[in-house]
């Protein structure tokens, strides 16, 4: 049985875990192997070591908070054409996380189709950019001490057992670049639990906590990181959005008097309580920055000229956050990673059908539309030049 993605996300709770859990407070969903089964295995793994160059600090070990040095497991490697890059040493490796080291794989969404459905699944449904991180230890010793994470996370566990300490936060919202550091937390956590294949936790970023893995036995489990979608991103958004006006442009009148100064700053509070009382920026800056979203790249090999007129070709989109919109009835506009398209307004149903995310042919999504499948394979050819589609096989 090999685990669904979108079955490990439902698991969460869904509209209830959004409305009572997310960004609130910690939530431990218990499963069993079979939930996980075939979504990510030692084998992989080692596929995974023995077939990819990746050097520190995508790669690292840890131990005890501390970064293990890189030739402690690694040995440089010098290829013909004089490139120097660090191979693993397996026995060294072996060694190394036998007596405590924690291995940590960053972005190993990248790395395997199974965990980069699982990513992609988390993104579409909570709208935000998700990296996934691998961790395996052998050892109830601490790879990283008590700390806490500058973003929410979901922990999927693998295979094995991990002890989670929690301790709850002790600032409200920490931010990588903040004002202040949170105190130090509490001696007693307010939660101890152990993590067994197929249990999944979420915690909410500021959490402090500590990992181990539970009474000296294996365990390997994935850390999906969800960016955060803060007020200071909005205002951030909102400033630049607001350059469309003149006095937002304006050099500030540092040597007028104190009255044209004042002036100058009702001008601008203006401008904001208009923004702020207008009940929909929220939504605006939350189509935009869907909008904008890093798409997950994938090649359409081997079409590398034009993509072709074929009914029964695949094709898929690359993200399903983008703004899809009207523009004066007489085209529709696709905004996704980042750029804009404009096509007439009978590509509308096509794009609605393409922008699910899921793999279609031609055939399907120009049925009962008068777009060709000429048309069809030239606009899909535009969206692939763009890096948000490609032609081809289901990702």
């Amino acid at each position: 049985m090999t685990a669904e993605p979108s079955a490990v996300v439902a698991r969460l709770g869904g509209d209830s875990f959004l409305a009572e859990v997310f960004g609130r407070t910690y939530r431990l969903v218990r499963g069993d192997a079979s939930t996980v089964a075939g979504l990510l295995t030692w084998d992989d793994l080692n596929w995974i070591l023995g077939r990819n160059r990746m050097e520190a600090p995508r790669l690292r070990l840890s131990k005890d908070g501390e970064t293990v040095p890189q030739d402690a497991y690694t040995h440089p490697f010098v290829t013909r054409r004089s490139t120097v890059w660090h191979r693993l040493h397996p026995s060294a490796l072996h060694e190394q996380l036998g007596q405590g080291a924690t291995l940590v794989i960053d972005a190993v969404d990248e790395l395997h189709p199974g965990v980069q459905r699982l990513a992609s699944d988390l993104e579409a449904w909570l709208r935000t950019q998700v990296q996934v991180n691998l961790y395996a230890s052998w050892t109830g010793r601490e790879g990283f001490g008590t700390h806490w994470d500058d973003h929410d996370v979901v922990v999927v566990q693998l295979d094995g057992a991990k002890r989670w300490k929690i301790f709850g936060p002790t600032r409200v919202a920490p931010m990588h670049r903040d004002v202040e550091a949170p105190e130090e937390p509490p001696e007693k956590p307010t939660a101890d639990v152990v993590l067994k294949a197929g249990d999944m936790l979420y915690l909410p970023r500021g959490w402090w906590h500590n990992v181990a893995a539970s009474e000296g036995e294996r365990s390997l489990h994935l850390t999906c990181g969800l960016t955060t979608m803060t007020g200071a991103d909005l205002i951030i958004w909102l400033s630049e959005t607001l350059r469309r006006e003149g006095v937002v442009r304006s050099d500030l009148p540092r040597f007028a008097s104190p009255a044209e100064k004042q002036t100058f700053v009702d001008s601008l509070r203006k401008l904001l309580i208009q923004e702020l009382d207008s009940g929909t920026l929220i939504d605006r800056y939350a189509r935009h920055h869907d909008a904008m979203e890093r798409v997950r790249f994938r090649p359409s090999l081997p079409f590398v000229a034009e993509a072709p007129a074929d009914p029964n070709q695949r094709v898929q989109m690359l993200t399903t956050r983008h703004a899809l919109a009207l523009d004066n009835d007489s085209n529709v506009v696709l905004t996704a990673g980042g750029e804009s398209w404009t096509f007439a307004k009978a590509a509308r149903t096509l794009l609605e059908r393409l922008s699910d995310g899921q793999p279609h042919i031609l055939a399907e999504l120009i049925d009962g539309t008068e777009v060709t499948v000429e048309q069809a394979a030239k606009l899909v050819g535009e969206l692939v030049k763009g890096q948000v589609a490609t032609i081809g096989g289901e990702l």
